[in-house]
């Protein structure tokens, strides 16, 4: 799934957009990528002199991951926002240079409300795994 296509299913936008491709996608999972440049704002400020990816924008990229995931779920009545997160395990640093892999799974299904997995790996390495949930909200002006 290329650039466009990420930003015709979710609202996000450069500089919050936190997916570079969609690399699988099936009805129930999907794997996305993003390749950390180094001049992401973040990294200027969240330790200089040892840049790192913030734990809460892991946990955002794989939202993301999960709401494009869910935007054919959605039928274009609505986006997910989380509502709930929870385990959340952070197992490795994710630094400038380096390429994260976002596995989403959907879980369960429940009226308006979805229940998901998402595990973050870096060179194989699991750098976050967690559970969360999204329900969908109308989108108004």
């Amino acid at each position: 799934m290329s650039l466009e296509a990420i930003e015709a299913a979710i609202p996000h936008r450069d500089p919050f957009l936190l997916i570079d491709t969609v690399v699988e996608q099936d009805e129930n999972r999907i794997v996305c990528r993003k390749t950390l440049g180094g001049d992401e704002f973040w990294f200027a400020g969240h330790y200089p002199d040892f840049p790192l990816m913030p734990g809460v924008l892991l946990c955002e990229a794989a939202m993301q991951a999960g709401a494009v995931l869910l935007s054919s779920h959605a039928g274009g009545n609505g986006v997910p926002v989380a509502t709930r997160m929870r385990d959340v395990r952070f197992k490795r640093m994710v630094r400038p240079g380096e390429t994260m892999t976002l596995e989403v799974t959907l879980d369960e299904t429940v009226s308006q409300a979805f229940f998901l997995t998402a595990r973050v790996t870096v060179a194989d390495e699991l750098a976050m795994r967690m559970q969360f949930a999204c329900t969908l909200t109308e989108v108004t002006d």
